[in-house]
């Protein structure tokens, strides 16, 4: 990125703004407020028989059509923020990625949990900051093509993860609220 690069730098600015926030709400973050499931039928971040925290799948639609969405955990959010939005986009739309390993895999406490966020934010974060103005505004071409979205620009793919992460991240810091109020 240039200092000619105004969208660019607008864009990183509100991802910092919105990182700031969510990682604030993160603060103190306790094993027993990750894995609260205030419902019945919480996903969460659960061990395997092997010991190894997985993510519960939840598929789109996979209940009733007038069925509610399952409630999730603070740690189930924070994966879906990390693992499957950002290091997904890493993974799917760049080149030269690290082998992540299995995206469903993430850690089982809270403070591995938060730097394990802060590690895919940052990944992400540092591709979208290198490709600049030009590159950021074009389409995304032949590496997109298996997702369908080889016409959309990156810009498009940065403000999706922006909405991502955002609106989860104020979901997490409710979370958190009604924790505490509940006693916990």
């Amino acid at each position: 990125m240039t200092s000619h690069d105004p969208v660019t730098k607008d864009l990183l600015e509100t991802f910092e703004v919105v990182r700031s926030r969510t990682f604030a709400r993160l603060e103190g973050l306790t094993d027993a407020e990750y894995q609260w499931q205030p419902a019945a039928d919480c996903v969460t971040v659960r061990p395997t028989e092997e010991g190894v925290f997985r993510a519960d799948s939840r598929p789109p639609g996979s209940g009733p059509s007038d069925a509610p969405e399952p409630v999730s955990t603070i740690a189930w959010r924070m994966w879906h923020i990390g693992a499957f939005c950002l290091r997904g986009y890493v993974i799917n739309f760049f080149e030269h990625v690290p082998d992540f390993g299995d995206r469903y895999e993430w850690p089982g406490i809270a403070n591995l949990g938060v730097l394990a966020m802060e590690e895919d934010w940052a990944r992400f974060v540092s591709r979208i900051e290198a490709l600049g103005d030009e590159r950021l505004l074009a389409p995304m071409g032949k590496i997109a093509e298996p997702t369908g979205m080889a016409d959309a620009s990156y810009l498009a793919l940065a403000l999706h993860a922006l909405d991502e992460v955002a609106h989860h991240g104020g979901e997490i810091g409710l979370m958190r609220d009604l924790y505490l109020r509940q006693g916990g």
